[in-house]
């Protein structure tokens, strides 16, 4: 089920669409022609621009519901994020044009943000949490392929992969993750051409490739922490981010 602040994203990102009259004003053969303003832009072989967003961390945990036995009291301890805060997003672009329609995109990118990890043990309805703090850096490389043009908007679609690096991983905590990863990321968005600069809003959604779960917790002083990492089987990254390009 999507949080209902990830809906709210999808939501804003409609609005946008409607706004521009993409979606409301019918076909687009039927549309009334403008003065196309920066009408040579997307001819450049190099676009060059900056970004900014919000986006919602998210961690796919996989428990497996081992039982352990503390002095003779059975706990079997399950995991999942509670919430979801918006982090902050701010980057810069490259494009090349590869064709008309068809575009390579680099997006150097640092992602500010953190998740809170609920822990529960389904006998005696004990909760403890985790709250994980991440600075990512990332370097996506995706393929643009954008419609038309028509008057001052284009849409398009995206998808690419996305290596990162997690700054804040702290050990001493209940779950370890590795600071590496690399993501699939697919994604709608909307060139909208103004007087003096492009904007482009764009909606994105990011899956974890590898199970990031650090097992070897030989970092733990405090050996009952170590029953978090052994009820756990997998933790794969997410994310959905709204960002805002500017060229």
């Amino acid at each position: 089920m999507i949080p209902r602040k990830c809906r709210i994203l999808i939501f804003l990102m409609l609005i946008l669409l409607v706004s521009e009259g993409y979606l409301s004003c019918g076909p687009l053969g039927a549309q009334e022609r403008k003065v196309m303003k920066r009408p040579y832009i997307d001819t450049r072989i190099w676009h060059y621009g900056f970004l900014f967003g919000l986006h919602f961390q998210d961690l796919d945990i996989a428990c497996n519901g081992l039982i352990f036995d503390n002095n003779g009291n059975l706990e079997s301890w399950y995991a999942d994020v509670a919430n979801y805060s918006p982090g902050f997003s701010v980057g810069v672009l490259g494009e090349l044009r590869l064709n008309e329609y068809l575009s390579l995109r680099v997006v150097p990118t640092m992602h500010f943000g953190d998740k809170t990890i609920i822990f529960k043990d389904i006998n005696s309805g004990i909760q403890t949490s985790q709250v994980m703090k991440s600075t990512y850096i990332s370097a996506p490389v995706d393929l643009k392929l954008s419609a038309p043009r028509f008057n001052n908007f284009r849409p398009y679609i995206m998808v690419g992969a996305c290596p990162l690096f997690d700054l804040t991983v702290k050990d001493q905590k209940e779950l370890l993750v590795r600071r590496a990863d690399c993501m699939i990321e697919f994604g709608l968005g909307m060139d909208l051409y103004f007087r003096y600069f492009k904007l482009i809003p764009e909606l994105k959604f990011c899956f974890g490739l590898s199970n990031i779960i650090v097992r070897d917790r030989s970092d733990l002083t405090d050996a009952s922490l170590l029953k978090f990492t052994e009820s756990v089987n997998s933790i794969r990254n997410r994310m959905i981010a709204l960002t805002f390009y500017f060229e």
